[in-house]
């Protein structure tokens, strides 16, 4: 690859790739011949901190039924009925603006004649209607919080279109992602094998995941004996709500913080915490892309009291607290730029400049606010730009993206 700019280097070079590493960096250097990069930005390839891969690639077999997919009832009414007579309808994104509060009656009444189950935005939450139940041979209200593992083996098979995960996200210079399931399912790992990309499955590799859940709220005490149990791996808790993010801090507070313990989400950050989560050096991984997408729900549904710490930004890195970014698509766009983008237009005061967005996704797969760097001897996972870096940091948009290398090999766009 020549005529590529690097970061550090005050001119173009040349970079020489050998045995999936870099291997030399420099000027006119043999055996480079292959590409010609024509000035445009050569960085480290992105990595999706936070993403749900196996969801993500079910929605090509989903019907979307988010506030900005269906308006109103009529239109859900619509969306659930769709398609042949009989088949299963798998709905996704359901927010409680569209139609109010589901459960299986709520949903027989829309669609009485074909087995429909409707996933919530935050994708806890699943709602069967009594067609679906009786399939199952289930009873009950229809409504499965957090019971993924259990509902398996009770629908037919989706089809996971995971080649198109793979070759959208290296489209848009995606080489890594991390997948932020808490109980990965069996045989998860070789079903993803097939995507290009670095793969970290959280639980199989480090850090375990943690849900937390307001309802069944452990004592501070209580989770951290369980992440005693778990040490010396480092653990990942989702925390989303105050009182979550203040157990956490507790429970690392008696359990001692381990190297790699991150915070997923952080949706409130009260100000009076982040001294405390620097002290702990544990690392936020954070979605910037949410308060635009969710603007109209956050509006009417979070406390008064918690909308000024909503998904910070750029108070965690004044701060010195340890902050990477994840899509959590399909929980949100899957496409890491447009949060990059989110991330710069914020008008809460977390605004971050560019160049901080897009270390959010550089770093490294373990330690995501650790910004990976090139130099001779690193992985050749590469993202090269159509244009030098200020002018890709001026839009932050994956249009710009010429090429994506895994390990040296070219796997997009196509």
């Amino acid at each position: 690859m020549r005529n590529v700019e690097i970061e550090g280097h005050a001119e173009a070079v040349d970079v020489r790739i050998d045995g999936g590493r870099i291997a030399e960096i420099g000027s006119r250097l043999t055996g480079t011949a292959d590409v010609d990069g024509r000035g445009g930005a050569l960085l480290p390839g992105l990595h999706d901190h936070h993403i749900h891969l196996a969801a993500l690639a079910a929605e090509a077999a989903s019907v979307r039924v988010g506030p900005t997919d269906v308006p109103d009832r009529t239109a859900f009414a619509a969306a659930l009925v769709g398609g042949p007579p009989g088949e299963w309808v798998r709905a996704v994104g359901y927010h409680e603006s569209v139609a109010g509060e589901l459960d299986r009656w709520a949903l027989d009444a829309l669609a009485p004649d074909r087995p429909v189950r409707v996933q919530h935005r935050t994708g806890a939450l699943w709602v069967w209607n009594s067609a679906a139940l009786r399939s199952a041979g289930m009873d009950g209200d229809g409504r499965f919080w957090r019971e993924d593992e259990r509902l398996r083996g009770r629908v037919p098979p989706v089809r996971l279109d995971l080649e198109g995960v793979g070759r959208r996200a290296g489209a848009l210079g995606v080489t890594g992602f991390t997948n932020a399931d808490p109980h990965p399912a069996s045989g998860l790992v070789p079903l993803l094998s097939v995507l290009p990309q670095r793969l970290l499955v959280m639980g199989v590799d480090d850090p375990v995941k943690l849900i937390l859940d307001d309802p069944t709220l452990p004592t501070p005490s209580q989770l951290a004996r369980h992440i005693g149990e778990i040490r010396p791996r480092p653990v990942a808790v989702h925390c989303v709500t105050r009182v979550q993010l203040l157990v956490t801090l507790l429970a690392l507070d008696e359990a001692a913080p381990a190297d790699g313990d991150r915070i997923e989400h952080g949706s409130v950050i009260p100000a009076e915490t982040i001294p405390w989560l620097r002290r702990l050096g544990v690392t936020v991984v954070t979605q910037p892309h949410f308060p635009a997408e969710r603007a109209a729900a956050y509006a009417a549904d979070v406390d008064a009291d918690d909308r000024p710490h909503l998904y910070r930004c750029r108070s965690l890195t004044e701060a010195g607290v340890p902050l990477a970014a994840g899509t959590d698509a399909p929980y949100g766009t899957a496409d890491p730029w447009a949060v990059m983008r989110a991330a710069t237009e914020r008008e809460d005061g977390e605004r971050l400049r560019p160049r901080a967005a897009l270390r959010l996704f550089t770093g490294e797969a373990r330690h995501p606010a650790r910004t990976r760097r090139l130099a001779v001897g690193s992985e050749a996972d590469l993202c090269l730009l159509r244009v030098p870096l200020r002018e890709a940091l001026r839009t932050l948009t994956g249009e710009l993206v010429r090429a994506t290398y895994v390990s040296g090999r070219r796997i997009g766009p196509a």
